[in-house]
């Protein structure tokens, strides 16, 4: 098993058609196999033990995926948001290194010891006039493929090592070969050193999906480019569907007539958004994703199907399965444990775990968290009702002790944003000299619309329990999330604390 496998059955079954486009530029699925070969050959030739990607979306990322599989080689997407001194200490970690670069960091990192620097355009121009590596790709499916740093949100970035067998097994498992109309284009700006963007990468090949890929995303640039590209299918974190739809209007709906599928996924999806966007967009299907950078993506779905059920149902529990993250995809098995291990019954609240084929929960240096039956904790916090559908409830160590009890903070979370003037929030716990924590949030309001303390703080006591009642509640413009729409709650918690 080799995700090279994946390329060359789409560049013989449909090598004419274009794979992937950035701007002007683009590659046909034959163009982008020769274009991995050539560069794999570069690579191997190098002499280096990985090689980085530190960029945008561009062209250069799926022939740096590619040929690293062809040349045995892992691929290292990192965080180009980070700081130089940031890059500089991951770089460190994987040298010697073979690093693509955009033109204008070249210099940053020339002298850097055991690090071959290239700009991007200088790699693209070798793989598409090189000769392709004579050697073919192992077939071991034990090969690192990826390794992938962690965001690091609440300590040093780990990285996270998916090996060619857990990528494979989840396309494999999760989408159907050549499936893709010649028509269908993927609209991909989550950036590529994030897992959905690898995972977009090799599920839209095997499909015969084209990708259109947005380097930098504002709500303008992607409607833009999802009319001038005619896109089908899209994938977007909630931040970036919550500011696609703040702007959309009954007039742009006409322009994107082609869009037939979004998928959203990285974070808490608020009800509001996604009930508007199933508004703005009657003709899609929607499908919310939830995976992990462990688990090689995607672990469970709540498919469209699943949208409209809920949407349409006049039962309090079923219409709030509109928020959740749908059932565990074939193959995989997701279950809800306590502090001790012990799997819990439906509907209450514990820590994920998940097992499956494409399950890989290792990391350099820290080897495998899997359990001695493949079990791995997810360290999210989650419900599963009894019907299958999984509810996230943040992280694990977001959990509020207060006075000893234990408080989800997304199940606040979720009563506040059933107010009509609450468009996002966060709870978080704060120190409290009586109960040891205290319970804290900060609210944003939609525009326009107005709200109290009180009445925010009678909402959560009538829906819940008198305990639960924030006692501090602040409204700010906006919640702090990283670009991949995953909300920092240290900050919220660093601030409310203050």
């Amino acid at each position: 098993m080799n995700v090279m496998m994946l390329l060359e059955m789409a560049s013989q079954g449909f090598g004419d058609r274009v794979a992937f486009t950035n701007g002007d530029e683009s590659l046909t699925y034959q163009e982008l196999f020769d274009a991995a070969g050539a560069a794999a050959a570069e690579i191997k030739a190098s002499g280096c033990e990985n090689v980085a990607m530190l960029d945008v979306s561009s062209l250069g990322m799926p022939v740096a995926m590619f040929a690293c599989a062809w040349a045995g080689i892992p691929y290292v997407p990192i965080n180009y948001r980070l700081t130089d001194e940031e890059i500089n200490a991951l770089l460190d970690r994987v040298t010697p290194a073979y690093l693509i670069t955009s033109p204008d960091r070249v210099s940053a990192f020339t002298d850097k010891e055991n690090v071959q620097v290239h700009a991007r355009e200088d790699f693209l121009a070798k793989a598409k006039s090189g000769n392709v590596l004579e050697e073919p790709w192992s077939m071991d499916q034990e090969e690192i493929g990826v390794l992938l740093f962690t965001s690091g949100t609440t300590g040093v970035p780990k990285a996270a090592v998916l090996r060619h067998k857990h990528m494979v097994s989840y396309i494999l498992g999760s989408v159907e070969f050549m499936s893709a109309m010649e028509e269908d284009a993927a609209l991909v700006c989550v950036p590529p050193y994030h897992i959905a963007g690898i995972s977009a990468v090799l599920s839209s090949v095997y499909s015969g999906r084209r990708v259109v890929q947005l380097p930098n995303f504002t709500a303008e640039d992607w409607i833009e480019t999802a009319r001038k590209e005619q896109v089908t299918n899209a994938f977007v974190v909630p931040t970036m569907l919550a500011r696609i739809v703040e702007i959309m209007d009954e007039g742009g709906l006409e322009a994107l007539a082609s869009l037939r599928a979004i998928a959203y996924g990285g974070g808490k999806m608020p009800l509001s958004v996604i009930e508007k966007a199933m508004d703005l967009f009657p003709n899609a299907d929607f499908a919310n994703a939830y995976g992990l950078t462990e688990t090689s993506s995607t672990i469970s779905i709540l498919g469209p199907q699943d949208h409209r059920d809920a949407a349409a149902s006049t039962d309090e529990k079923g219409r709030r399965r509109l928020i959740s993250v749908g059932r565990a995809l074939p193959g995989v098995e997701v279950e809800i444990r306590d502090d001790e291990g012990k799997k819990l019954p439906a509907g209450e609240r514990g820590e994920i775990y998940v097992r499956g084929e494409q399950v890989s929960g290792e990391y350099v240096g820290k080897g495998s968290l899997l359990d001695k039956e493949g079990w791995f904790p997810t360290r999210d916090a989650g419900s599963i009702d009894e019907e299958g559908f999984l509810f996230l409830e943040g992280r694990a160590d977001d959990v509020i002790v207060r006075g000893g009890e234990n408080m989800s903070p997304g199940e606040i979370e979720d009563v506040l944003l059933e107010h009509e003037a609450v468009a996002d929030v966060a709870v978080v716990g704060i120190p409290d000299e009586q109960w040891g924590e205290g319970v804290a949030a900060a609210v944003v309001l939609k525009q326009g619309k107005t709200a109290e303390v009180e009445e925010l703080q009678a909402l959560v006591k009538e829906r819940m329990r008198s305990s639960r009642v924030p006692q501090l509640m602040v409204f700010w413009d906006e919640l702090p999330y990283n670009e991949t729409g995953k909300l920092l709650r240290r900050i919220v918690k660093a601030k409310l604390s203050e």
